[in-house]
Parts: structure tokens; sequence; C-alpha cells
């Protein structure tokens, strides 16, 4: 079902492993074109433009485009009492780790009379996307929302895809768990607009039958190739997390791994997507065998077996056996994985060695499905190898540092020399003018 790469007695350099390695094709230069007259359309005739655009690609049109007050409070009323506990425990939990990550306002000394001051500053607006294609996110609800409250972004709203399916209160919709996870985190500004369009709307703002969307400074959230190439189209006019792409999963074992387990969690990942990444790196044949057999049982057995097979089948997927961990981390960190699993002897000590991932699960029992809905961690994590350079979502992406300088007129005077020596080596003889002219002759 998996290929196999062997990379065993090979000595490769990371430029290698990243040109041999399985990874998904993600082309956003080429949905920029389909993006672009999306957002142009958006931008010029706003609201109208977002009810055919939704007509068109959702196939249905709301009532209007911010979601009621009243559809959010049925929402939450009507949502399943084991379904609203295990929202409120991933809440919690977020909350925990989240908190743990504001930062501090920091002012250093740099000589008497001179201080640098930074602080932490939460973007003004932030437009939060929640896709719902193939499956439905709340937990992408929390995941997004909960960062930015903590953060203290001042303003805040999410878009997700309103649902044909839905009937009654609901109808014209986004899916009524979406809109509870909403309610129950205290977001009321919530807009039924998918796709591209969603990033646009953000980004330019629209009226709406009296009701209003102002424009964002920042978007996050994951989506399809065509949220994350309206993303790239209008990054400098908003900010964004991530271009985010296709779910992967790495999964760094050893012979000691349960093949069940392993074979369990690369499932759990392909069900995501028919283009989903699950990779196996080990140095055991015998648990590429097992974890094998493991696939053959298990795939007709879940759900979505047919998307899974396809994922799992893909160019994308496959098996790496590599001749020791030593060289399965060479592999993993050059890969980068979203999602890597570590389930190999002295697990810990082989995770401290991880630098590239998005996020690392560490032993037999922390699954990547933990961190998707219940770990305290985010689920909004770097796909396609920019773990090496990128960072999940986190309070910090809805922060900006800013420096405060302060000086005295001694500490200004006693460093003057040095400003007007560098100036001068730029020839941008006025920077130093600036100085010498608040002491003319004096200095």
């Amino acid at each position: 079902m998996m290929s196999t790469i062997d990379l065993r007695g090979r000595a490769l350099s990371v430029r290698d492993l990243r040109g041999i390695l399985p990874r998904a094709e993600f082309d956003v230069e080429a949905a920029l074109e389909t993006v672009r007259p999306i957002c142009e359309a958006v931008r010029h005739r706003g609201a109208e433009a977002l009810y055919e655009l939704g007509e068109r690609f959702d196939g249905v049109r709301p009532a209007a485009l911010r979601v009621p007050s009243d559809v959010l409070a049925a929402a939450l009323s009507g949502l399943d009492p084991q379904v609203r506990e295990a929202l409120e425990e991933a809440i919690r939990r977020a909350r925990l780790v989240h908190e743990d990550q504001r930062r501090a306002e920091t002012t250093t000394e740099v000589v008497e009379g001179g201080t640098v001051t930074e602080r932490w500053v939460p973007v003004d607006r932030v437009g939060l996307y929640v896709p719902g294609g193939r499956a439905v996110y709340p937990s992408s609800v929390v995941m997004n929302v909960v960062p930015a409250q903590i953060a203290g972004v001042p303003s805040l709203a999410v878009a997700s895809p309103p649902q044909r399916e839905n009937t009654g209160v609901f109808a014209g919709y986004p899916h009524p768990t979406i809109l509870a996870a909403c309610a129950l985190l205290g977001v009321d500004e919530v807009y039924a607009v998918g796709g591209a369009q969603a990033v646009a709307a953000f980004a330019y703002g629209f009226e709406d039958e009296g009701t209003s969307c102002e424009p964002v400074s920042l978007v996050t959230g994951p989506g399809n190739i065509y949220v994350t190439a309206a993303k790239r189209l209008l990054k400098g006019l908003i900010g964004i997390d991530a271009e985010a792409g296709t779910t992967e999963i790495a999964v760094l074992a050893d012979d000691g791994a349960d093949a069940q387990h392993v074979a369990a969690d690369l499932i759990s990942q392909a069900e995501h997507d028919p283009y989903a990444a699950s990779v196996l790196v080990t140095d055991s044949d015998r648990l590429a065998a097992e974890v094998a057999s493991a696939l053959d049982r298990r795939v007709p057995q879940t759900k979505h077996a047919e998307r899974v097979r396809t994922a799992l089948g893909g160019k994308q997927s496959g098996v790496v056996l590599v001749d020791d961990i030593a060289a399965g981390l060479d592999v993993v960190n050059a890969y980068a994985a979203e999602h890597l699993e570590i389930q190999t002897r002295d697990a810990d000590i082989v995770a401290a060695r991880v630098r590239n991932a998005g996020a690392v699960f560490v032993g037999a029992y922390s699954p990547v499905s933990l961190g998707d809905y219940a770990a305290g961690s985010n689920h909004v994590l770097p796909t396609g190898g920019c773990a090496c350079h990128s960072s999940g979502l986190s309070v910090q992406t809805f922060l900006r540092g800013i420096h405060v300088v302060r000086y005295d007129e001694a500490a200004l005077r006693d460093v003057a020399h040095h400003v007007v020596t560098l100036a001068t080596a730029e020839d941008l003889p006025a920077h130093g003018e600036a100085v010498t002219a608040r002491f003319g002759d004096a200095l």
C-alpha cells in the first residue's frame, strides 16, 4: 500500500534528502490565477460578490452573510452534551498552555539615561478562517480563537463556509457545531463565507444590509489550496499565519514500537485528505513489515477507507528505511514534518534532538490526534517542510513587538560621535546632523 524508500548505506546531504523524501505536490502559484479574479470581485463588489461566489462554490445562499446571534445561540443550545463537554475541556487545556506563552514587557538600560523597552501589542483585528469541506472542524475554532483572545486582540471575526445540507434555522450558514464552538468561546461575529473569498472579505471588508465587516490586520487558520493562494496574493495588505498545505505525519520508530499504534496513527492523518502525507521512518525491516500488515487489516475497516487508501498509496506517503535512529533523525529533520511522532526507545532523548517539526509527539501514548483536540497544544502548524523556518499558531502570532527608545540629553551626547561616524560612513550626513543639531557648538 505504501511505497518504500531504502536509504540504508547511503550518506546523503540535506539537499539530497529533500529531493528524495515523499512530499505532496502543492502548486500555490497555479492557484493564484484562479483566486485573483475572486479577490478582485470581492474588493470591488463586496457583499454582492460574496453571495454570488457562495452560490457558485458552496451551492447555497445564506439569508445574510453575518450569522445572526439567535442562530449562534440555537447552535449552542442544541449542541450534543458530550461534544460540548469535550470542547470545554479542549478550551480549558488550550488556555492553560497558551496563557504561558504571554510575553512580558522588557526594559533594557543601555546606558545611564538611555533605555530601550520592548512592548508586545496585539494586532487590532483578526480574521480567523475555519474550513468546512470534507470534515467539520470545531477544534480549529478553538485553536484559532484561544491564542487570539489570550493575546488580547480587541476585535476578531470567524468565517466558515455555508453548508448546503443545513436545514431549518441553520440553512445557509456554517455547520452548527462550528457555530456552537464560536458561541462557547464568546465569538459573536461569524460569517457564512468560505474559500478564497473569505480571505478577501477579511482583507477588504464589506457592508451587507446594515452590517459592516471591517478590514482585518491578520488572517489565520488552515484551508484548501485556494485559501492558501488568497493568503499569498493578499499578504502585505494583511498579515498571515502561514501558507498551509495538506496535512502530514512522520513517525520515527524502531523495533520497539507497536505496529498497531503506528498504523493507526498513519491512518489518522490519511483520513483528512487524499493528498495527506503519512511517512514512516524506521531502521527495522520487521516493524515496516508489521505496519504494512496492520494497514492491510485496518484500512478496509476505517470509515473513509477509499480516501485513506489513496493518501497512503500516493507519492506523498511512504516508508523510509534507514541504518539507525541517528540516520532517521537526519531524515525527519530534513523532512520537517507538520506532525512528528517519536516511537523509539529513549523517546525523550531522541525527541530532544529534533530540530525541525511543527509539533513533536513523544512516546507510545502521545498520538497526533491527541494534539488535534485535547493536548493543550495548537494544531495549526507549518506544512510542506516549512517547519524548518516557521512555527505553529500561538499567542505570539497575534502580537507585535514595538521598541520604545528613551534617551536623555546626556545619554545622547555620549553616543553622538558614534552616530555621526556611522552616518558619514553610510554617506547619510543628514542623519548625523539630526543629532548634532541638538547640541550646536557644544558637542
